[in-house]
């Protein structure tokens, strides 16, 4: 993890680092941890281990693996916007039914993604998304692979 990494999270996302724990052996290279509020009571932790190197592509498409942000609405999300275009970080957006999606990288190559109207805060768990999950399961994923 990179000074451009704590930067792009302190700076470009404005997200507060809320506290930082580092060790010597994480399978046995030093290590840093870094903790950030997102604003919604919960965090999203960085974990560094100092000379790894990146895993080899694995042919999945770059978008597969990333994290999403929820946020209230258009509102929000245009504040994000031009956070990105401020900072010169490209993004491409994408709607999704009612779900509107902002997806750039951060330094490290990681997806994010800032999505609009946020998700129901303890919502119960939808019984027609559970079947829809339960249906392609079902019809033939293998086990551990895909989305």
């Amino acid at each position: 993890m990179s000074d451009a990494a704590l930067r792009f999270y302190s700076e470009v996302l404005q997200l507060p680092l809320l506290d930082a724990l580092s060790g010597d052996d994480w399978g046995g290279r030093p290590w840093l941890m870094m903790f950030f509020g997102t604003g919604s009571g919960q965090l999203l932790a960085l974990c560094a281990l100092r000379g790894a190197r990146p895993p080899p592509p694995d042919g999945l498409p770059a978008d597969v693996r990333h994290f999403a942000f929820s946020v209230p609405g258009a509102t929000q999300q245009q504040r994000w916007r031009e956070q990105l275009e401020r900072h010169g970080v490209p993004y491409t957006e994408e709607q999704h039914g009612r779900q509107h999606s902002l997806y750039f990288r951060d330094p490290n190559g990681i997806m994010r993604e800032v999505t609009t109207p946020d998700s129901v805060a303890g919502g119960a768990a939808a019984d027609a998304a559970l079947q829809r999950a339960r249906r392609w399961i079902e019809a033939g994923a293998p086990a551990g692979r895909g989305p």
